[in-house]
């Protein structure tokens, strides 16, 4: 007799089918099994199966990229398609020093390997360098410039080929590589003079017989190994030739912030002498260390590796730039890229990048650059890649939420802890990207859901973009917020915090004045708090409620009220669900949100008539000014005396200027 169609593999499942098959035979028909001896062998027997069935279907998942989950079943099925997943990332930092009394020296070297010690949070670091760096003496002084270190430490291992050994492996046996410090070297045999460096391939075309190349791939224990062609595709190693392959090992993105360090490095003059480090100068830091990264997790290894073989490592879409830049610079946490001919007017050729890097705000101008160049080898020929600043797009939430006394007796708790879930939602996938939406419903959910004291709440929202002012310039500003304003009133539906302007006494605000649905104006005022608005220029700028732009025209801010000469405008979104368009990362700003929490005297039954139950306005009430909990600027918001350029009579702005257009 034959099982049944098995459904369930559930011990108990199991069990059940073995006692039912057993019952189907004749001998067993009246046999106890639940009281027998017998049962213990069942019990075995479901046990052995469900063991075997788990292991079964454990191994056969591993066999799938979606459903593996051990590292070493990952990065094989990844390597199928030609994927090489993305090493530890050596934290780097720029550094220069000088080294003084070289009398009788003509140039002097500095030896690869340990340089200096840094500091970061409390904790000390090694930061090496890959190789020498040789530089001329000049009036007894050598100066070492803008050296890049990398945290950790150099080391090397060697290898001589043997062709006699079949499948001959090159194993480097240390964890933690920086795979972008490798380099390779390779001679004829190991007292041969004659050196030549074997650079690392993504993939093999152009490549021939006689190229000095190799490829690397990742083994079980985050290990690497290297692999040299077969003769056909790179040159083929001869018997007895000598490998050296040199390295750092890294902690990734602990050595992130180290931004003191002393010479501990190894100095030698064109004689081979050594030069004592009593003449080295103090370390001067250019830039602390940063772009330290962890390895590629799993998850990164799923997502990337098909949509890096789709693309087949050239750049032609704008999902294949994303793909590809998140390849080549690791510490990419959210990126963007659009063509040019999605803008008014289109910019045909180009392709625009946005990136948030995961341990910044902004990508430095080095870094762009440095990316270009790298993207250039991936793009189709005629396109040029081009980096955007990062811009950010705030979301702010003021929140009114009524609770039950009688549930709840402590207010400051329950605010605490709405308090907590905001955030924890503000560091979620849904913000903090490009693309990103600010889910109105989800987050209106997540309070009522904080506690079963909480009855309801009247959650509004507004955005924020933050103007960095070109400080004494006169210059034209744009700002776009990606989104559709809405308009509920005939004035002040947008609003900044303050700022000064040349020619202007007293502090500074602008607001909007609608024209029709799609169209307003900008007009600069200036407001003492309880007092009337003083219009000081009607026509400073446009706005387009229908697209969400604003448009300043030529002004002269001197000073700003916020920190790091910045002007927070706001506006009312016409959708709570707020969207990240194009290049702007939107992010949930707890800053700035407010929250207050009011007793639901209805459910508490003091006053079942509601005639006492205070309703909040589910709108926003427009106001004069922003009021921002940013951190105020230290330099003073102060009156400025008018200059002596030729103004005209709407106060305060040249009639003839040359302007500057900056975006932000």
């Amino acid at each position: 007799m034959a099982f049944g169609q098995v459904v369930n593999l559930d011990f108990d499942q199991i069990k059940t089918s073995i006692v039912s098959y057993m019952r189907s035979n004749d001998n067993f028909s009246d046999y106890d099994f639940e009281g027998s001896n017998l049962s213990v062998i069942i019990d075995a027997l479901a046990y052995n199966t469900y063991i075997t069935a788990y292991n079964t279907n454990m191994a056969v998942n591993e066999n799938f990229l979606d459903s593996a989950t051990l590292r070493e079943n990952v990065v094989a099925l990844a390597r199928n398609i030609g994927y090489v997943p993305r090493s530890r990332k050596a934290s780097k930092a720029k550094i220069s020093f000088s080294v003084q009394g070289l009398t009788s020296a003509v140039t002097l070297t500095l030896k690869a390997g340990l340089i200096v010690n840094g500091v970061a949070s409390n904790t000390s670091y090694i930061f090496s360098i890959p190789e020498d760096i040789t530089v001329p003496v000049t009036n007894n002084i050598a100066f070492f410039n803008n050296i890049d270190v990398y945290e950790g430490l150099l080391l090397s291992q060697n290898y001589t080929v043997n062709t006699s050994q079949y499948n001959q492996r090159f194993i480097l046996p240390n964890g933690g590589i920086d795979t972008s410090t490798l380099k390779v070297i390779v001679k004829s045999n190991e007292e041969s003079s004659t050196k030549v460096t074997y650079t690392q391939l993504d993939n093999i075309i152009g490549i021939t017989s006689t190229s000095n190349s190799y490829l690397l791939q990742e083994i079980e224990d985050e290990r690497y190994e290297i692999m040299f062609g077969d003769g056909i595709i790179g040159k083929k190693l001869s018997n007895n030739n000598y490998i050296t392959a040199s390295y750092i090992v890294t902690g990734g993105k602990t050595g992130n912030g180290a931004s003191e360090f002393s010479f501990v490095g190894r100095l030698l003059n064109q004689d081979g002498a050594a030069v004592g480090g009593t003449n080295v100068s103090l370390v001067d830091t250019i830039e602390k260390s940063r772009d330290g990264d962890s390895i590629e997790s799993i998850a990164s290894i799923k997502y990337y590796s098909p949509r890096i073989y789709s693309s087949q490592y050239r750049a032609v879409t704008a999902s294949d730039y994303e793909s590809v830049l998140s390849y080549i610079y690791p510490n990419v946490e959210s990126v963007t890229s659009y063509g040019g001919e999605e803008l008014t007017p289109p910019r045909y050729g180009k392709v625009y990048l946005s990136v948030k890097p995961r341990n910044g705000d902004y990508l430095s101008d080095f870094t762009k650059r440095d990316l270009v160049s790298k993207l250039k080898s991936y793009a189709v020929a005629g396109i040029v890649p081009e980096f955007i600043d990062l811009k950010y797009l705030f979301v702010e939430t003021e929140s009114q939420v009524y609770y039950n006394p009688n549930h709840n007796q402590q207010p400051v708790l329950l605010k605490s802890a709405i308090s907590g879930a905001l955030s924890e939602y503000s560091k979620s996938i849904d913000v903090n990207k490009f693309g990103g939406r600010f889910k109105y419903s989800k987050t209106v959910t997540l309070i009522d859901q904080v506690d079963g004291a909480i009855t309801s709440n009247i959650t509004k929202v507004t955005i924020r973009r933050n103007l960095r002012v070109s400080m004494n310039r006169w210059a034209q500003y744009e700002l776009c917020f990606g989104n559709e304003f809405h308009v509920g009133e005939s004035s002040y539906n947008i609003t900044s915090t303050g700022f000064t302007i040349d020619g202007v006494v007293g502090t500074v605000y602008l607001a909007d004045e609608v024209i029709d649905d799609k169209k307003g104006r900008i007009f600069f005022f200036i407001y003492s708090e309880g007092g009337k608005p003083q219009i000081i220029k009607k026509n400073a700028g446009t706005v387009k409620y229908d697209i969400g732009e604003i448009l300043i025209d030529t002004v002269n801010i001197t000073s700003t009220s916020v920190e790091n000469d910045v002007v927070e405008i706001q506006a009312i979104p016409q959708s709570n669900d707020v969207i990240g368009l194009r290049d702007l990362y939107i992010k949930y700003d707890m800053t700035n949100t407010h929250l207050t929490v009011v007793q639901d005297i209805i459910a508490s039954g003091e006053n079942t008539s509601g005639s006492r139950f205070a309703r909040g306005s589910s709108y926003n009430i427009p106001t004069y000014t922003r009021d921002s909990l940013t951190p105020v600027s230290t330099k003073t918001v102060a009156s400025t005396a008018a200059s002596t350029t030729t103004r005209s009579s709407s106060g305060g702005f040249p009639t003839t200027s040359s302007t500057t257009t900056y975006s932000t």
